[in-house]
């Protein structure tokens, strides 16, 4: 299993030049705030991601995958005013 600090790294990393913060919560999960270097606009704000779930190379791709889309529809909803964050659910993943 993959610790925590490695995890928090590789999604940290992945959102660049953007910056990104991954912070343990109580439960053993994740809130991933990512934010505008420039502005310090936050784009998207991610609570309850299950860090048990994210055992394998694959999940973790996943879960990033699914948080760059969440970002790119918030930056889409930004532009008109409608940005809004979310509670990631609790699913188990491959």
């Amino acid at each position: 299993m993959i610790s925590t600090l490695e995890l928090r790294r590789i999604i940290e990393e992945s959102f660049r030049p953007l910056e990104c913060q991954c912070t343990l919560t109580p439960g053993n999960s994740l809130q991933v705030r990512v934010t505008d270097p420039e502005t310090g606009r936050v784009d998207l704000l991610v609570t309850g991601i299950s860090t048990n779930t994210l055992v394998s190379p694959r999940a973790i791709s996943e879960l990033i995958a699914e948080l760059r889309y969440d970002l790119a529809t918030n930056k889409q909803k930004n532009l008109t005013g409608t940005a809004a964050f979310r509670r990631w659910p609790d699913v188990p993943r491959a």
